[in-house]
């Protein structure tokens, strides 16, 4: 009989925070402050999701139970919402949560402390020092459109989260697109909201875009539209025997 999994949480980072606000990104992170966090669900996963971009949380949690494995790295886990309700294959994951601010890691890393994640202070658009090849799935829901550039060059992401990922492991996430997208008038009036507060940078993201930088990258992938978000995963082919 295996031994009972250990549910004492493990200490959570409290590194300041590790981008400079000189930074292009940092608006897109700084935003998520204690306050803003214990709003996200309501605001963002549960009415702006379904309401505005026309992508509700089911369809990304469904993502999530196709995709996360036992050995999983969030990017940008932002209050641990879906880690919190998708289906682990097994019962003890082996979980990493990577971010710049250290509040969105105390609270997610509180949240989802029954599996006792590390929380990693990292901005994912410079090279990530973790382990290579030591996860299976790794996620990042809702980041590229807070990212600075367009989608050609924050892709630049791909490229330092592909080390990490052991062979036949996948990349998947959510972002979402301004062009080869479809929105409501709400949702280009937050666009313009949202880019010119610097909290999004995604005028310049377009579908076709992003699937060039899949197909540039991953031997497989995948890439749907729900709304105004397009969901993609993208698998590392094993070498061949």
């Amino acid at each position: 009989m295996s031994e009972p999994y250990d549910r004492s949480p493990k200490p959570i980072s409290r590194e300041p925070f590790t981008m400079d606000r000189s930074d292009p990104a940092f608006a897109g992170q700084s935003v998520y402050t204690p306050g803003a966090l214990r709003a996200y669900d309501t605001v963002v996963v549960r009415l702006s999701n379904s309401l505005v971009w026309r992508c509700a949380a089911r369809r990304i949690l469904r993502q999530y139970n196709r995709h996360v494995t036992t050995s999983h790295l969030d990017v940008g886990p932002g209050t641990g919402y879906y880690l919190d309700r998708c289906r682990f294959p097994g019962t003890a994951p082996h979980l990493t949560l990577l971010d710049p601010n250290p509040d969105v890691l105390r609270f997610a890393g509180h949240r989802l402390r029954r599996y006792r994640p590390t929380s990693y202070a990292a901005d994912v658009l410079k090279p990530v020092g973790l382990e290579p090849a030591s996860y299976r799935s790794v996620a990042l829901s809702y980041v590229l459109h807070c990212l600075p550039g367009d989608i050609r060059s924050k892709a630049t992401v791909f490229d330092h989260l592909i080390p990490l990922v052991e062979p036949g492991g996948v990349v998947f996430g959510s972002t979402i697109l301004n062009g080869g997208v479809r929105h409501t008038r709400l949702g280009r009036a937050l666009l313009r909201v949202y880019n010119g507060k610097g909290i999004f940078s995604n005028l310049h993201d377009d579908l076709d875009g992003l699937e060039e930088e899949l197909a540039s990258r991953f031997g497989r992938y995948e890439l749907e539209v729900s709304g105004a978000v397009a969901l993609f995963a993208g698998w590392l082919e094993p070498p061949t025997q």
